[in-house]
């Protein structure tokens, strides 16, 4: 019975894993796009020294920041699922 709800909680969190990382890929993405957008504003801000630029960098970059946070609360979390997916095999093969 311990072995058939290890083996099920395993699963579950196999899927979990499998669906954070494609998260993960995906903010990856993201991330890239932001970061080039925050760098591009920022460039534009220097050279029209605007204050609509400089309010459109320092939104680029506030969007950048909030996507760094998310990717680390997902990668946090991915850690935390695998170190449980150790336990369960662990659990499984003893």
């Amino acid at each position: 019975m311990a072995g058939w709800m290890t083996q099920r909680r395993l699963t579950q969190v196999s899927s979990r894993l499998r669906e954070l990382r494609d998260e993960l890929a995906m903010i990856d993405e993201q991330l890239d796009v932001f970061s080039d957008d925050a760098d591009n504003a920022d460039i534009r801000a220097l050279v029209s020294e605007t204050p609509g630029a400089a309010f459109e960098a320092n939104d680029a970059r506030k969007h950048r920041d909030a996507m760094r946070k998310h990717r680390a609360h997902v990668a946090a979390k991915i850690a935390e699922l695998e170190q449980r997916q150790d336990d369960l095999l662990d659990q499984l093969s003893s």
